[in-house]
């Protein structure tokens, strides 16, 4: 009898990369790193604007390479990195040089404050960004710990955004900016719990009521009619639903005893 012929081994994988996800992401990099060009030159709708769109593009990559099956470590690692940029030092940056380094007009010591507010938001994202990738698979997806990232930077353009559309200067808002940068920074790396909107797990958690449609609409019509006003309202609801759910639920034993 001939012997039997063992069987040819698989060949080895490519060390390739996959280019649809990760090129979704390179567009959100692109997008904050203009944001912090036109933010030093002084065109803070266009820095906004390109944040919010940062925003969006961070939103499709992961769901790009869920659908198309061409997650990898390497694109996890490089969103992340892609989200410091557009969500941590473009926001930091567009708000220092649109309010917070006018607080120099205040004296030296305010003047560093303004600086040090900036670096406080863009450490806090990047803590935050550190802390969700090492809890990856360990918490319930339905809800994230802390301020996500994309909604903060998206506070932070949203409010430049609305105040520079109506007139009003960085400058007068000095000390409402600086207020803002440390609270967005901070609910960043809380404890407090926001909803992902992402559903619990099984075959029907990507459903979703009618009314929920419904809002969808209406939130689209809002946004064209005046996209600033309506994204400021949106962020400010979304950061405080985490703090006011929060208090809510420390104070309903003692509300049913």
């Amino acid at each position: 009898m001939e012997p039997e012929h063992a069987p040819t081994p698989p060949r080895p994988r490519g060390r390739g990369i996959y280019l649809l996800p990760n090129l979704f992401t390179t567009g959100g990099l692109f997008a904050g790193f203009f944001a912090i060009i036109a933010a030093s030159q002084g065109r803070f709708e266009a820095a906004c604007i390109a944040i919010f769109v940062a925003a969006v593009l961070d939103g499709i990559d992961g769901r790009v390479a869920r659908l198309t099956h061409t997650q990898s470590e390497f694109g996890v690692q490089y969103d992340s990195l892609a989200d410091l940029i557009s969500f941590g030092m473009a926001p930091a940056l567009v708000m220092y040089h649109w309010a917070l380094a006018a607080l120099k007009l205040d004296g030296a010591t305010a003047g560093k404050l303004g600086w040090l507010a900036a670096f406080l938001y863009a450490a806090c994202a990047a803590l935050r960004l550190a802390r969700f990738n090492s809890q990856v698979g360990q918490v319930d997806k339905r809800w994230f710990v802390g301020l996500a990232s994309p909604a903060a930077a998206g506070l932070m353009a949203s409010f430049v955004w609305t105040c520079a559309s109506l007139g009003w200067s960085g400058r007068e808002l000095r000390h409402a900016a600086l207020a803002l940068t440390v609270a967005a920074a901070l609910l960043m790396v809380s404890r407090i719990r926001y909803n992902s909107f992402k559903g619990g797990s099984g075959p029907k958690s990507d459903r979703v009521p009618f009314v929920a449609l419904l809002v969808a609409v209406a939130v689209i019509v809002a946004l064209v009619l005046d996209p600033p006003k309506v994204l400021l309202a949106a962020s400010v609801l979304y950061a405080l639903s985490g703090p006011l759910l929060w208090f809510r639920r420390r104070h309903e034993p003692a509300a049913t005893a």
